[in-house]
């Protein structure tokens, strides 16, 4: 499998995984809950996704493999710092008002994400069917 077929898919994985720590997230604000060990987990391993998809972009880059749109530099280095931010901002509380802050970010990284395929090229390989 070609290396840009490994990015699409990582991305998509990104894509699917930010939708469902932004589900969860928002969920568990609405029954009341706060940041849980569990959720913390999972946007680890998010957060370990994400710059494994922009080592992948980077080597791309590196091999002379550049993206369509020059906007897709922009996400490839947003998304990363994005849940990292958070953590910052919230100096890592686990109330409720952060599970509804990581559950925002997590939709909003997914909607980055989607964004990133889209200017990726102007035919995703991971996207024929």
């Amino acid at each position: 499998m070609p290396i840009t077929d490994i990015h699409c898919r990582v991305g998509l994985a990104v894509t699917f995984f930010a939708f469902a720590l932004g589900i969860w997230g928002v969920f568990a604000f609405l029954r009341g809950s706060g940041v849980t060990g569990s959720y913390f987990g999972a946007l680890a391993i998010g957060e370990l996704l994400v710059i494994a998809q922009a080592l992948i972009g980077l080597l791309l880059v590196l091999t002379g493999h550049a993206p369509a749109d020059g906007l897709h530099y922009l996400y490839g280095i947003v998304v990363p710092l994005t849940w990292v931010a958070v953590y910052i901002y919230t100096r890592g509380a686990q109330t409720r008002r952060e599970m509804l802050i990581y559950g925002i970010v997590s939709l909003f990284v997914m909607g980055l994400a989607i964004r990133g395929i889209m200017t990726g090229g102007a035919n995703p390989s991971c996207l024929q069917f």
